[in-house]
């Protein structure tokens, strides 16, 4: 398979030739006489050109659309995975109020299953990787947070890191992400930013 850079280079270097011999053709005459004395070498020629130029054009911008194509799905799935990361760092947040340790264990469960999900996704650019890993780092905090939920007195050693805290590096990582999205987009998928950053002031 041919590379996004191997591709851009060739149609470079063929549209410089085909710059190169029209240029010739104008200014040289002992060059346009030799062309025009081998009509069907440059007729071929020609032809090849024009359809190297056509299909490498084409690719690139069909290459650039599936790019863009892309892009927009891993938002949209980047803004799935931040939304549940909020829902389940709300209910884990709430078992000392609550009591709903099952609740909680349900939306950590769901947004860990939604990681595993969207990692072939998000695992092939460098950003949404970072988003990945910092994903992952969220479900891990969760997970701890509600294996020692009911042990918490006053007196217990605060962790280096909460899962507010990696909540809101998590929505940083993001927005560089579902910025491609628009507000309908954002609205149609569910996103919860607001009400998640509302709950991080109010702890």
């Amino acid at each position: 398979m041919v590379k996004g850079w191997q591709a851009g280079f060739a149609t470079v270097v063929v549209v410089l030739l085909t710059l190169f011999l029209v240029v010739f053709d104008v200014t040289d005459e002992a060059f346009r006489r030799w062309w025009s004395a081998r009509a069907f070498t440059t007729d071929t020629v020609g032809g090849i050109l024009v359809v190297l130029i056509t299909v490498l054009v084409v690719n690139q911008v069909v290459r650039i659309r599936q790019l863009r194509d892309r892009s927009r799905a891993t938002a949209a799935q980047a803004l799935i995975v931040l939304t549940q990361a909020g829902r389940a760092t709300r209910a884990v947040a709430a078992i000392g109020d609550s009591g709903d340790r099952a609740a909680a264990s349900d939306e950590v469960r769901t947004y860990l299953t939604m990681v595993l999900i969207a990692a072939p996704i998000l695992i092939d650019a460098r950003s949404s990787r970072a988003f990945l890993e910092q994903a992952q780092r969220v479900g891990g905090l969760l997970v701890q947070t509600l294996g020692t939920a009911p042990q918490r007195s006053p007196r217990a050693a605060t962790p280096s890191a909460t899962p507010d805290q990696a909540l809101r590096h998590l929505r940083a990582t993001a927005a560089p992400l579902i910025a491609l999205l628009s507000d309908e987009e954002r609205t149609a998928i569910g996103e919860e930013s607001k009400p998640a950053e509302s709950a991080e002031q109010v702890q």
